[in-house]
Formats: C-alpha cells, structure tokens, sequence
C-alpha cells in the first residue's frame, strides 16, 4: 500500500514537470509593469509570460504604462516557452499588428476615408501611417496643384483613400487627390440641385479678359460676369473696375444646368443711366460727346458712361462721305446735336452736320 501512494506521488511529480503545450495566443492578467517598459502576465501556466519593450511597440516611445495597469487583461502571441530564466516570451505588438491588418483590410473593402497626420515627405511623395502600416502618396496624388510646394503637408492631417494594396509585399498607395475629387463632385451636385435664378452669392474674381470676368462660387463652381453685366459703359475696361481674387457679390442671372454654365449680374453696376435720360437730356441739345466706335454707317459717340448715340455718316458733315473716317477719328471730341431720343429702345440720334458753320460746331482730337 505504501508502495502505490509512493508510486503515485512519484507518478504525479513527473507528471507536474511535463510542460504543458500553450495557445499560440493567450489572454492573462497583467501582475506589473517595470520601468523598463516590461510586463509581466499571469496566463495560468507554471510560469509567468513576459512582453519585452521589443515586443510591445515599434515605437521606441510607446510606454504601456499609458494604455495599461497592473489588473488589467492583455493578449499576446508566444513566442517561447522558456527564456531560459523560466519565462514565457510574449509579443503584444504581434497581435495589434495582426489586428490592425484585418482592421485595414476591412476599411479598405468598405472604401473608408483614412484621417492621419503626414509622417514625412520625400522626393517621390509624402508619407502617412494607418493602424501601423506606411502609406506612400505620391505628388500625382496627394491633391497638390503641380508647381506648389508638396512640402506644406509636412505634419498636416489629411483625408485620403487606400488605392492599392498588396499584404504580401506591403505595398499601400494611397490619394488625398481621390478624397477631394470625391467632396467637390458631392458640393457640386449639391450647388447644381439648389441654384436658381435670382439666387445671391459672395463670389471671388478668379480671372478677367476682354470680355468679363469669371466669378469662383466657393470653390465649387464658376460663372461668367459679362462685362456688360460689370459696368453701363460698354467702353469699360474690366480691369479697371475688378481684380484677380477681389471678393464680390453676384446674383445668378441665367443658369444652363445641362451645359453647367451659369451668367451673372454685378451687384454694384448701379442704376441704369437710361432709367433718367429724359430729364437729362433733350431734342436739340447740342452736347459734348466722345468717339468711341466707327462703322462703315456712322460713328457711335459716348455722351457719358453708359450712354452712346449714334450719328450716322449722313449727319456727320454737309459734304457727302465715303467712310466716316474722313472727318472723325477715335476718341475725338466733338459737339453734336441730339435729333432723336428713344428712351423705351435705348437709342439716340445725333447730328454734328446741323451744327456746321455755328457757334456751337467744335472738335478736339485728344
């Protein structure tokens, strides 16, 4: 009898020193953490697992004291059993790796919109960090405008996509050109599906020509200031009333949504000066006017800013002409006789032939 409990203790010794085959990951609870950024866990095995500063980040800054306290629960993979110093080596950074790659591949398969801070900017492009993978942008890509300097992103957080990516070799692209492409398109159709006639906006003047200007409607869209929706003066030259990334405010005056064009009115061109031309001017006043467009049948003349008439090659002299530039030239003053004014039509007739050989005939070339 003494003989099979003596059998039997033996039997159990040995059997307390066969080492138990552990998970490839275990859960335990964390028992301390050492100033060396060590942690030791208790996984209910005969000896405690230990996760190495190594083996917890691959930031040599990281401090589990920041995300852990003693108590707390941890996964880890094993890397071994033994240490040789009776520990079971453990790696935490293994399983966040292992994490964050299945978390990526889920946001990359539901096309998910990454937010990070640039890591660096290189030759080549700029570089983002995502759940611990590096994400090369290149300068195609990174939302730029060609010639600017790429090296502006440098610490900013940006909004970008992942567009390709391969797990075996881990090759990672990504755009922040995809992501704003994507914003603009949605503001757009968000402009087009609300514009109307009628409708007011703070435009900036984003370039000026011969012929107006165009308006940039927050950044979405851009609409043509005409430039006789700039000034009265049809003579006006548009670089003397507006400048490049001058701040204006335009009313939408025609909108051609199929086409995506949109026209604009100016809302400081002011009154029109033909709403008060009968109490300015008369039939048979003689005025002052300036030459401002000569035609085979006459010379338009600006009587002020907004308003010309016209005298016809007829009314021009009392000798017969070939062409009007045999007595007039560009920009010439002279006076001229209104003999006709239109109000409803917008249209002046005048003479400068009825004022030959009178006190009131004059010309000034300038």
């Amino acid at each position: 009898m003494e003989n099979e409990k003596e059998l039997s203790f033996e039997e159990l010794y040995n059997e307390s020193l066969k080492e138990t085959k552990l998970e490839k990951t275990v859960k335990g609870k964390i028992i301390s953490i050492t100033e060396q950024g060590e942690i030791f866990v208790d996984i209910h095995y005969k000896a405690d697992g230990i996760i190495t500063k190594r083996e917890y980040s691959d930031d040599e800054n990281a401090n589990p004291k920041y995300e852990f306290k003693v108590g707390d629960w941890i996964t880890a993979d094993v890397l071994k059993q033994n240490d040789g110093l009776g520990n079971v080596v453990l790696s935490y950074k293994r399983v966040k790796q292992r994490e964050g790659r299945k978390e990526l591949e889920n946001k990359i398969k539901n096309n998910e919109i990454f937010e990070e801070k640039v890591k660096e900017v290189n030759d080549k492009g700029i570089i983002v960090e995502v759940l611990g993978k590096r994400v090369f942008i290149p300068f195609s890509l990174s939302g730029v405008p060609r010639g600017e300097d790429v090296s502006k992103l440098q610490g900013e957080t940006v909004k970008f996509r992942i567009t390709e990516y391969d797990a075996k070799t881990n090759k990672i692209i990504g755009s922040i050109k995809n992501v704003i492409d994507e914003i603009k398109n949605a503001k757009q159709e968000e402009f087009w599906n609300n514009i109307e006639v009628g409708k007011k906006y703070e435009g900036t003047v984003a370039s000026i020509s011969s012929y107006g200007a165009f308006v940039d409607l927050g950044g979405i869209v851009q609409g043509l200031l005409h430039v006789s929706e700039i000034s009265w003066n049809r003579n006006a030259n548009v670089n003397d009333i507006l400048q490049q990334g001058q701040k204006i405010k335009v009313t939408i005056k025609d909108v051609d949504k199929e086409n995506r064009r949109i026209k604009l009115a100016y809302g400081e061109k002011g009154q029109n000066p033909w709403n008060n031309i009968d109490e300015k001017y008369h039939i048979n006043d003689v005025v002052k006017v300036k030459v401002v467009k000569i035609m085979p049948f006459g010379a338009f003349v600006e009587l002020e800013p907004g308003i010309e008439g016209l005298v016809h090659i007829s009314q021009i002299a009392e000798r017969k002409l070939t062409k009007p530039e045999e007595e007039l030239k560009l920009n010439m003053h002279v006076n001229a006789k209104i003999i006709d004014l239109n109000k409803e039509n917008e249209k002046i007739e005048l003479s400068i032939k009825e004022l030959e050989g009178t006190s009131n005939e004059y010309k000034e070339e300038i």
